[in-house]
């Protein structure tokens, strides 16, 4: 299986890029790769397997070819099945309308990989065929890498980027992490545990030990009780990632230190099903309206309030790799589907209550 990808193509740390290397460009090829893909929005049923799905062609220059080791499972990839965010996807898979067909059947779904660069675009200097993707950590097989990457950058996005902790503001502050045993969560968890946070997480009783093997200094049973009091008997936090959503954010809120910059992020917008009801602009404009009254709302009660996504970027999933190869982030891997099993793993991840990732072993001839 081969995938096709846009990168980012920023400089190490320190400022030095490595030197610009010889020209890859990409041929039309002329055979086929098997593929899971889907003709129609829908539920399981619509996956199909395919052993004549056209191999990819670079079409811009900060593209890559990947040969595709190991690949995992994230909800949205579930969502993504039903038509979840079809109207920015597709803009984002086609800006300048490159394509000429009108439809973007046969779609093959997912966001996480790990393999090896086959071929790269012209303006592509970070990457040369024969590397691994992206950088894999040196102490990780292709299986645990592929669970990282979405999950790490979309925990990376909410903590750092928008709610502005790092390692050196990080130490001491409460932190709580509410789904805490999904894929983000766990992940979310060991970051800011490494960087010194107290950390409370919340999740159903079965994954306490998982949660106290990774780090968390409290961990609450959401199923015990009811979970506002239970959370309201503790100290305030600084810092609270949300993956829930829904009614949680009717009280979250409320669980900060006032007036002194405490941070409540959600992972759970309407952005993309605004642009899907309402198209881009109209979409775009409602979003904007959205967080903007809400952000002013919460300011004016003393906490911050702040929306977060995945967001792509090379240097953080290096510091994730440096973090990953010190031993303090570990992937956590629920369960590994061979490729032949990809509508299995779909069923797997429906069933929710995750304990970490799902991953596909792209190579395994089962």
């Amino acid at each position: 299986m081969l995938v096709r990808a846009a990168l980012r193509c920023a400089a190490r740390p320190g400022g030095q890029r490595p030197p610009v290397r010889g020209i890859h460009g990409s041929v039309r090829a002329r055979s086929a790769m098997p593929s899971w893909v889907i003709d129609q929005y829908g539920r399981n049923e619509v996956l199909r397997f395919t052993r004549d799905m056209v191999f990819p062609v670079i079409h811009y220059p900060n593209e890559v070819i990947v040969k595709v080791h190991a690949a995992s499972l994230n909800p949205i990839d579930l969502s993504m099945r039903s038509g979840y965010g079809a109207t920015a996807l597709n803009m984002k898979r086609d800006p300048l309308k490159i394509k000429s067909m009108d439809t973007e059947f046969p779609l093959t779904l997912g966001r996480d990989v790990s393999g090896v660069i086959m071929e790269c675009g012209l303006s592509v200097s970070y990457f040369k065929p024969g590397d691994e993707v992206s950088f894999k950590p040196k102490c990780l097989s292709h299986v645990e890498a592929a669970s990282l990457p979405y999950v790490g950058l979309t925990a990376w996005s909410a903590i750092n980027k928008v709610g502005g902790l790092n390692q050196s503001n990080c130490s001491g502050k409460r932190v709580l992490i509410l789904g805490a045993s999904g894929g983000v969560g766990t992940f979310a968890v060991q970051l800011v545990k490494a960087w010194g946070a107290h950390v409370t997480a919340v999740c159903s009783h079965d994954a306490d030990t998982l949660m106290r093997k990774l780090g968390a200094d409290d961990v609450i049973d959401y199923k015990t009780g009811n979970l506002e009091q239970q959370l309201k008997a503790l100290p305030s936090f600084d810092f609270i990632l949300d993956n829930v959503g829904g009614s949680t954010e009717k009280w979250a809120l409320d669980l900060l230190k006032k007036w002194s910059g405490a941070t409540y992020v959600t992972l759970v917008t309407p952005f993309l099903i605004n642009m899907d009801r309402l198209g881009v602009a109209d979409g775009m404009l409602q979003t904007g309206v959205t967080i903007g009254s809400k952000t002013v709302k919460h300011l004016m009660k003393g906490v911050h309030y702040r929306w977060a996504f995945f967001m792509p970027s090379g240097p953080s999933l290096d510091e994730i790799a440096q973090l990953v190869d010190s031993g303090k982030i570990q992937p956590v891997i629920e369960q590994v589907f061979p490729f032949s099993e990809v509508p299995k793993a779909f069923l797997k991840l429906e069933e929710g209550h995750a304990r970490g990732k799902t991953v596909i072993d792209v190579v395994d001839k089962k």
